[in-house]
């Protein structure tokens, strides 16, 4: 088991990566205000990893109450916040009752919202138990539900008091969502690591196959990476935009196809090489370091053209992006496969262009 710690003054917190983290009620404890504390999962999770966080907690005299949510994107919305609430009202939970999200990244990220907002802030902590919320969405304090008109639109910052990456948890995921979550591991070392970048073509067969060793290099060199982003740009101003990879163009994907239809992951890596295309048009990057791209998503099983949604539409889609500022899209492009920049200068009709490179046709 390893720990990282994620500096922020007074608002940090460690990252503890391991087999068997979910049991170490002695660390939770440790990050309780009270001896109670609320769980939130999912009709998928729960019934595979809650035993395992609630038992050690009740066996250390921690009280427990589980909310349990309907799995998928699509409620990750305002009616299934409300359930959350619903059940801390209820039970008379209060300012200093913390929650702990046990799931993927919608789990993180409605349980994080509800904490931020609930008695305008109550503690939280990251059980993440996919691949994708383990390196990234776990970390780093966003929280968020979706609109209609917009992925993650609405929401918070609200930094949580420790998370827990259980590795164990990651032999009951499904493979299609295994692979979307190396979407967000590859992400780290095309905007800033180019040795993990290397690292991971090397091994990505050890990562298909779940190799416990590969697993937790590869979860905290990404948690890593994503915690020095963190610490240094904390609300988003500079820096930590580059997280956001692929993220304008991929959104577009998950808004217009509906929540849920396209995996997170997926859309990225699509967005990624739409970012990529575009950075080999502006003369950034060459074909070459595209096709390098390319190649290790396909061993990944990933998806390399995005849906027949027509440029149009994408661009509409993207005009709701979060990075879009005094009216004008930027975006998080690449100087080389490991150095990513934020740019609002790219012509219209290049963006365009490479969205079209990567779509099916219509």
């Amino acid at each position: 088991m390893q720990t990282l710690n994620l500096d922020l003054a007074e608002r940090s917190y460690p990252i503890v990566v391991g087999a068997g983290a979910l049991a170490r009620a002695d660390l939770i404890a440790a990050a309780l205000a009270q001896p109670r504390a609320v769980i939130v999962s999912n009709e998928t999770v729960a019934p595979l990893h809650l035993a395992k966080l609630k038992a050690p907690l009740t066996a250390a005299g921690i009280d427990t109450l589980e909310v349990i949510l309907p799995d998928g994107e699509e409620y990750k919305d305002w009616p299934t916040l409300n359930r959350i609430f619903d059940a801390l009202l209820a039970n008379r939970c209060e300012r200093s009752t913390t929650l702990i999200a046990l799931g993927g990244g919608v789990i993180g990220d409605i349980t994080g919202f509800a904490a931020a907002c609930y008695q305008r802030g109550v503690p939280f902590i990251q059980a993440p138990t996919t691949l994708l919320s383990q390196v990234d969405s776990s970390v780093g304090g966003k929280t968020a539900i979706n609109h209609p008109l917009g992925k993650n639109m609405i929401g918070a910052f609200h930094q949580p008091q420790l998370v827990l990456a259980d590795t164990d948890t990651l032999a009951t995921l499904p493979l299609r969502e295994f692979r979307s979550g190396l979407a967000e591991v590859i992400k780290y070392g095309l905007i800033r690591d180019p040795a993990f970048l290397a690292w991971l073509e090397a091994n990505t067969d050890a990562l298909l196959a779940r190799e416990p060793q590969a697993l937790a290099e590869a979860i905290v060199r990404s948690c890593r990476n994503k915690a020095e982003v963190v610490a240094a740009d904390e609300r988003e101003s500079g820096e930590r935009a580059l997280l956001n990879l692929g993220h304008t163009f991929g959104h577009a994907i998950e808004t217009g196809c509906g929540y849920g239809v396209w995996l997170h992951g997926e859309a990225i890596a699509v967005g990624m090489l739409m970012a990529a295309e575009l950075s080999q048009r502006l003369g950034w990057i060459d074909a070459a370091a595209v096709e390098r791209i390319e190649a290790l998503f396909v061993r990944c099983g990933l998806p390399v053209y995005g849906p027949a949604l027509g440029v149009e539409r994408y661009l509409e889609l993207m005009a709701h992006d979060k990075k879009v500022q005094d009216g004008k899209l930027r975006l998080v492009l690449l100087r080389s496969a490991g150095e990513a920049v934020l740019s609002s200068a790219a012509p219209a009709a290049d963006i365009a262009a490479a969205i079209a490179a990567r779509c099916r046709a219509e």
